[in-house]
């Protein structure tokens, strides 16, 4: 203590621990889905993979010892069984990491119905489910933690993904919803919104150029890796982050706050 300061000092360290917590990872096959995963696994949490693809959850699963499964998050009776298995699994539900979410390009004069419908159900449904079934399953045993993938698409004007960027404003506001609301029962909702990412489906479609292109415009010179959106999700999910609720953290390396003539 210091002369002013008697306050009790916490273990900083033990804080980002997860041990014996059971965590729900959807998504977890490929890019920050696999990266969360193997983040929550080597802080101790015991991890259930989702994956459409039953090959890639499986492949994931064996790579973090975690319990692997494939569904379709968007359909109700899917995510019951989830949340089913999970408590099978783990005997409670003490968090859930949501990356999935797909953009498909279209200007707002052209874009279809189907479209539109895809990009909400892609990106937003199956968020819905998940806060709400996870939420469920978590009140009944002391709370937990949600952490969403949004966009910095949600945040600002999204040309050429117009439904993507909606369902991502959509998101955020869920998730500020969701954090009222299920506050009284110790559940933490937040979301983290990266920036231009190289997952390996973006970089498989970037160019030496414009790879290029994109980082010239970012402070930190830098496009995203999906460990750089893992460990933001790590934080919001842990101890660390105990009164951290409601928020969307930007992990974008500074392009959402430079001046646009810079």
């Amino acid at each position: 203590m210091t002369r002013t300061d008697d306050t009790e000092v916490p273990d900083y360290a033990s804080l980002l621990r997860l041990d014996g917590r059971g965590f729900v990872v959807m998504g977890a096959g490929q890019g920050m889905g696999r990266q969360t995963a193997h983040a929550l696994s080597a802080l101790g949490a015991r991890t259930l993979c989702i994956d459409k693809d039953p090959d890639l959850a499986r492949e994931i699963a064996e790579e973090v010892d975690g319990v692997p499964m494939s569904v379709d998050v968007t359909v109700r009776e899917d995510m019951e069984a989830v949340f089913a298995k999970a408590v099978g699994e783990f005997g409670k539900v003490d968090g859930v990491v949501d990356i999935v979410g797909l953009a498909r390009w279209m200007d707002l004069i052209d874009i279809d119905d189907e479209t539109w419908d895809f990009e909400f159900a892609t990106c937003l449904r199956h968020a819905y489910l998940a806060m709400q079934l996870g939420a469920r399953a978590m009140r009944e045993t002391g709370g937990g933690a949600m952490a969403f993938v949004a966009s910095i698409s949600g945040l600002f004007s999204a040309p050429n993904h117009p439904a993507y960027g909606a369902a991502k404003a959509g998101l955020m506001s869920l998730v500020r919803t969701a954090a009222v609301e299920f506050g009284r029962w110790g559940i933490r909702v937040n979301a983290v919104a990266p920036g231009a990412t190289a997952t390996p489906r973006i970089s498989a479609l970037l160019t030496p150029e414009t790879r290029a292109a994109h980082e010239s415009l970012i402070p930190t010179g830098d496009l995203n890796k999906p460990a750089d959106i893992a460990a933001a999700l790590l934080f919001l999910v842990s101890p660390l982050s105990r009164n951290v609720t409601g928020h969307t953290l930007v992990v974008d390396g500074g392009i959402t706050v430079r001046y646009a003539f810079q």
